[in-house]
């Protein structure tokens, strides 16, 4: 993902440098920031992921070397910072290699959940179930 200078494992070094949640809310909102958005055209009903609090859109673009990727949106700053998560994880990656992450340890290790609203995680888990199902689908 050439638009963020961040891999995961950027993501999960400054997330044990910073003591505050305050201040890694603060990361993952400027994570959403670095995210292009999507045009108005993009966001439809069969992009929109559902499950979650705030608007979110996902895109999925399978290249021809078999690497799928994913560009994001949502209408909720932190929910943004969310997706960039998501496609930090997930992106540039086989479908194969997508399904065989394991996003919820990534994410254990971030100890979100605990500091997400109900709702949030809840999110947060549509998104990653909606990546699983576009790679299940062109891993096929």
């Amino acid at each position: 993902m050439d638009y963020l200078d961040t891999t995961i494992d950027d993501v999960i070094d400054t997330f044990e440098f910073l003591d505050d949640w305050e201040d890694k809310y603060r990361f993952i909102i400027d994570l959403g920031r670095k995210l292009p958005p999507l045009d108005a055209s993009e966001m439809t009903e069969e992009t929109r992921v559902r499950g979650c609090q705030s608007q979110v859109w996902l895109v999925p673009e399978l290249d021809d070397a078999g690497t799928l990727s994913f560009r994001g949106d949502s209408d909720a700053h932190i929910v943004k910072g969310l997706v960039a998560l998501m496609l930090l994880i997930h992106s540039g990656k086989t479908p194969k290699q997508i399904l065989d992450t394991d996003a919820k340890a990534i994410l254990g290790q971030l100890d979100l959940s605990a500091h997400l609203s109900p709702m949030r995680a809840n999110g947060l888990f549509s998104m990653l179930e909606r990546i699983r199902t576009v790679a299940a689908e062109h891993a096929a």
